[in-house]
C-alpha cells in the first residue's frame, strides 16, 4: 500500500455530520453495515463489527465514526505503515502489514480504532470512508448516499466547510457558530454541526489546533535514535514471528474440528 503526497486539506474528501438535521433513521448505520459486510446488530459503541453508531443525546442524534484527521496521529505512530493517509483524505489500513501493536488505538485522540481480540489474524477495525469500494470510483460514501435528510454529506473538505457555514448563517437560532473538526488538532475530514455546545455530546473541546503528529515528532526528536530504531526493529521481529506461525498453521494437515458457535 503506497500512496503519493496527500492533496491540500480543502481538496481532501470527507463528511459533514449535521446533528440538527439528523432524525435517527439509522439509514447511515445500515448502509455502513451493508457496504462493509458487517453483522446486523444494535450496537451503540464502535467495535470490530460496527464502524459507525448513532446515539440520542440531549434531544439530538449524534453519529460517531473515524474522524479521518488531516494529520492523523494513528498514522504517525504506526511502526510498519499499516495505517496510511490517502491523497484523497481517507485513513485506510493494510491488515497484512499490521503487527498488532495497537499503538494506533492508544494514539487516537477520539478513541476510534477497535480490535479483533479473537481470531488467528486479528485486525484493527474502523471506518475507512468507503475508500476502495466507492470513493476511488467517484462515488460518495454509502452512509452519505443513504441519508435522506442531508444530515450526512460527502464532498471535499472545502465544499463541506462552505455548506456548514451557510447553514449556520441561514439558521443562526438552530446552530451554534462552531464547526467541530475545522480547527481541532489541525483539522479533521469528518466535520460536525450542532445546535448545542459539543461538550453536551461528550466531544472533547480542549484540543489544541496543532496536529498531534507534530507534537509526537517533537517528543521523538528528543529521544536517542537507538530508542526509536529499537522499537521499529522489535516490531519487525514480532511481525516475522507472527507471520511464520500463521504460515506454519496454514501448511499443517487440515483437521475437522467442531464449529464454535460463539466464534466470529
Amino acid at each position: 500500500m503506497k500512496h503519493s503526497k496527500p492533496l491540500p486539506p480543502e481538496k481532501q474528501k470527507g463528511l459533514l455530520i449535521d446533528t440538527v438535521r439528523c432524525v435517527g433513521c439509522m439509514a447511515c448505520f445500515m448502509a455502513c453495515k451493508e457496504i462493509n459486510s458487517l453483522p446486523n446488530n444494535d450496537d451503540t459503541e464502535l467495535n470490530k463489527d460496527t464502524f459507525t453508531v448513532v446515539k440520542r443525546i440531549g434531544g439530538y442524534y449524534v453519529r460517531r465514526l473515524c474522524m479521518h484527521c488531516v494529520n492523523p496521529a494513528c498514522v504517525s505512530v504506526c511502526p510498519v505503515a499499516a495505517l496510511q493517509k490517502t491523497p484523497e483524505g481517507a485513513v485506510i489500513y493494510d491488515a497484512y502489514r499490521c503487527i498488532g501493536c495497537r499503538y494506533c488505538m492508544m494514539a487516537c485522540p477520539f478513541q476510534v480504532p477497535t480490535y479483533e481480540w479473537h481470531g488467528m489474524t486479528p485486525r484493527v477495525r474502523k471506518c475507512f470512508l468507503c475508500y476502495h469500494t466507492r470513493v476511488v470510483k467517484g462515488k460518495p460514501t454509502a452512509c452519505a448516499e443513504a441519508c435522506p435528510y442531508g444530515a450526512t454529506v460527502f464532498g471535499t473538505r472545502g465544499q463541506l466547510l462552505k455548506i456548514a457555514r451557510k447553514r449556520i448563517l441561514m439558521h443562526p437560532k438552530k446552530y451554534i457558530p462552531h464547526i467541530y473538526g475545522e480547527k481541532e488538532l489541525g483539522g479533521t475530514g469528518t466535520l460536525f454541526l450542532a445546535g448545542v455546545r459539543f461538550e453536551t455530546f461528550g466531544f472533547r473541546t480542549d484540543f489544541r489546533n496543532e496536529p498531534l503528529p507534530v507534537l509526537t515528532w517533537n517528543v521523538l526528536n528528543r529521544l536517542p535514535d537507538i530508542v526509536v530504531m529499537g522499537g521499529v526493529m522489535l516490531a519487525g521481529v514480532v511481525w516475522i514471528i507472527n507471520r511464520r506461525i500463521e504460515l506454519s498453521r496454514g501448511q499443517a494437515p487440515v483437521q475437522k474440528v467442531p464449529q464454535d458457535e460463539g466464534s466470529d
